[in-house]
């Protein structure tokens, strides 16, 4: 069965049509990386996968381990295993970024009627996996993302996606606005998150990330379609000549 299945998607916001038949298939295990200019709908992508309000299907279908994805909540989707690092993670005053964590994953601990993690099983899973990623725990203690650099926003978005554990996990460039360590750092947890069954679809402008992450399939979008797919080939190959050797 296809993890993912986006037929001849059309999409709108504010009476503006984004997403002019956007077709992808993502199977179990496989990592797809979508490239365009800004502008071609890649983000708006992301954001319907994910149910954020201000966005009309127009057309098509989508489907999420064979159960249309359209009829779930924002909430439902994070249960069965959707997880969307954002382009630009929001600061949200008067979060705690610790609380926040520990509410998440005991949240979808909850769906799955797994038990939940007290503070000190959490504490365990946590100190872990923010080792790796090098944070400090004077973050953890901080509001949401307040005052947060570019680098531990993005970082902090995934130390979340490893303590979910998704089965479909979407990073929108993940790589913007980090310098080449913590890419590194990145990319090394995005690695040890791959096996058969986890899926991902990376959105990105940069070669620099591929030279770390190997994808199966790279696609190009343009004008609210993707308009070319292939493997690393395909993005090298953007690398040297520009979008606009694809324009036609």
């Amino acid at each position: 069965m296809n993890l993912l299945e986006i037929k001849n998607l059309k999409v709108s916001t504010q009476d503006k049509t984004i997403l002019n038949g956007v077709d992808l298939v993502i199977k179990p295990g496989e990592v797809h990386v979508l490239m365009g200019p800004n502008g071609s709908g890649k983000s708006t992508l992301s954001n319907v996968l994910c149910a954020k309000p201000g966005y009309d299907i127009l057309e098509g279908s989508i489907y999420y381990k064979g159960e249309d994805l359209n009829s779930l909540s924002i909430d439902k989707r994070a249960a069965k295993g959707i997880f969307l690092a954002f382009q630009h993670p929001i600061e949200i005053p008067g979060v705690n970024s610790f609380n926040f964590l520990k509410q998440s994953i005991n949240a979808i601990r909850k769906t799955k009627n797994q038990k939940l993690l007290d503070i000190i099983e959490f504490n365990q899973i946590l100190n872990e996996a923010k080792k790796r990623l090098g944070l400090e725990d004077s973050l953890l203690k901080r509001e949401l993302n307040v005052g947060f650099s570019g680098g531990e926003k993005k970082k902090f978005d995934i130390l979340h996606m490893t303590l979910l554990n998704p089965d479909l996990i979407i990073l929108d460039e993940i790589d913007s606005g980090v310098d080449v360590d913590a890419l590194k750092l990145l990319s090394d947890e995005i690695l040890k998150m791959m096996d058969r069954n986890k899926s991902f679809l990376i959105i990105t402008h940069y070669q620099k990330l591929l030279s770390y992450i190997k994808p199966n399939f790279v696609h190009i979008m343009k004008d609210g379609k993707i308009i070319k797919s292939g493997d690393i080939n395909l993005a090298e190959k953007l690398d040297k000549e520009g979008f606009a050797y694809f324009k036609n």
